[in-house]
């Protein structure tokens, strides 16, 4: 077993061929090690999503090495090393809350789902909802089953693409403190993909700058904060002064 959960070596990916070819990552390299929270930050168009799915094993990458817990992303996804939340829920309507957060459950062949799905409920503060379906929940509460079900099978590495991005700013900062909540005590390793600095700066223990596409990485800042992390580091100048420096690393990287 690595003692990193994540290890990319000039990784790249092109899509497409001939005159339709697109480079959207080049000489990408990554470490995160276990229980870390990494954001991946840049313009649109950068790659960073592209890196997540490679990650994920959602696509395979055109040349460099990459692996999960030490194995090819490609084991680590058959071995269910990961779970991943998307920008949108992705619930099933037809499926209440429980039985969606049990589906990964089902489809792995473990028993107690239930007792796992409440388990799961009762981390993302949802213990009274398992009844209910998801048309009948907010977007924020929508997004906590998600992490809930993506939690469930106890993955070592959670992935996010801009799981707060269509949410409203309140909602989105509530949502921002359940996850920090749920990072410490799961212990789970997460990679995030994200637009806002305020966001990556708050949620991560490293921002991963990255540059107009072809994506590469320019910058890797250290947050440093301190934990826990709440209202009081909204309004720290230390807080202020890492949204900063992250600001200044993507200036730096805009066409000229």
């Amino acid at each position: 077993m690595s003692d990193l959960v994540v290890e990319a070596r000039n990784l790249a990916k092109v899509f497409g061929r001939g005159a339709n070819q697109v480079e959207a990552l080049r000489d990408i390299s990554l470490r995160v090690a276990p229980g870390e929270f990494v954001s991946l930050i840049g313009p649109s168009g950068c790659g960073k999503s592209t890196l997540l799915r490679l990650i994920g094993d959602l696509t395979a990458p055109t040349s460099g090495s990459l692996t999960v817990n030490g194995k090819p992303a490609r084991q680590a996804r058959i071995d269910r090393d990961y779970g991943i939340v998307f920008q949108k829920s992705t619930l099933l309507d037809w499926r209440t809350v429980t039985k969606n957060v049990e589906l990964p459950l089902e489809i792995m062949h473990i028993d107690q789902r239930s007792d796992r799905a409440a388990e799961m409920l009762d981390l993302v503060q949802l213990g009274d909802f398992g009844g209910h379906y998801p048309w009948q929940l907010s977007g924020g509460m929508q997004q906590r089953v998600a992490i809930a079900r993506a939690l469930a099978f106890r993955p070592s590495l959670l992935l996010m693409d801009e799981p707060f991005g269509a949410l409203d700013e309140m909602t989105r900062e509530l949502m921002q403190q359940e996850l920090l909540r749920i990072w410490h005590e799961t212990e789970t390793t997460v990679v995030f993909v994200t637009h806002s600095i305020p966001e990556a700066v708050l949620l991560s223990d490293h921002v991963v700058v990255m540059s107009p596409r072809p994506g590469k990485i320019s910058d890797i800042i250290e947050t440093g904060l301190p934990h826990p992390r709440d209202e009081d580091t909204r309004e720290s100048q230390q807080y202020y002064d890492k949204i900063t420096e992250v600001r200044e690393a993507l200036r730096q990287e805009r066409p000229a």
